[in-house]
Formats: C-alpha cells, sequence, structure tokens
C-alpha cells in the first residue's frame, strides 16, 4: 500500500521560509515517473506548484525563484522549500507520486501566511 504523508506546514509571516516534505511508503522514491506538488486554496482549484519529472524540475510562474522540489532518496522523501512567502501562498499543499499509470495523493497540510 503506497502512502504519501506531507508535513511542515504551519503558519508564517509574509517574507519567512517553510519546507514541506512528502514521505513515501510502499513503494520506492526511484521508480517514480511524476512527482508534483500542488496547492487548494479556499474556493480555487488545485493548482500544480512544482514537479520533478525524469530529474527535471518545473515551477509554476507565481513561485518560480522562490520555491524548490528536490528528493532525497535515502530517506525516500521529497521536499518542497518556500521561500519569500506572500499571503496569496495561503493553501493546503499536497504532494502527488505517479508510478507509470498509478497515482497517489497525500492527505494536504496547510500552510497560512500572515501579512
Amino acid at each position: 500500500q503506497v502512502q504519501l504523508v506531507e508535513s511542515g506546514g504551519g503558519l508564517v509571516q509574509a517574507g519567512g521560509s517553510l519546507r514541506l516534505s512528502c514521505a513515501i511508503s510502499g513503494s520506492s522514491i526511484f521508480s517514480i515517473s511524476f512527482m508534483g506538488w500542488y496547492r487548494q486554496a479556499p474556493g480555487k482549484q488545485r493548482e500544480l506548484v512544482a514537479l520533478l519529472l525524469s530529474g527535471s524540475t518545473n515551477y509554476a510562474d507565481f513561485v518560480k525563484g522562490r520555491f524548490t522540489i528536490s528528493r532525497d532518496n535515502a530517506k525516500n522523501t521529497v521536499y518542497l522549500q518556500m521561500n519569500s512567502l506572500k499571503p496569496e501562498d495561503t493553501a493546503v499543499y499536497y504532494c502527488k507520486a505517479s508510478w507509470g499509470l498509478l497515482e497517489y495523493w497525500g492527505q494536504g497540510t496547510q500552510v497560512t501566511v500572515s501579512s
């Protein structure tokens, strides 16, 4: 049974930083075909924030230069380092991982940025 568990969310002031973690169990991070961080703010659709695909990264324009996605193979964990946070970054953040056609989501972690 594959499970993704996010952690690291919380309340931070604008300009601050947080690092989100997505711990993967039940499968190896080495065989992941796609890994992404998404977010969903109240009343809005879920949107892609950052992705890791075949060793390459890509970011939504609204986080470029501020967020970084990375992985630690030894810990079977993917991270999202978030710097220079803005109030508009407030949302529930989710990680998603795919192994071929199979995809899994974490339960989400709340990030709240105060002005």
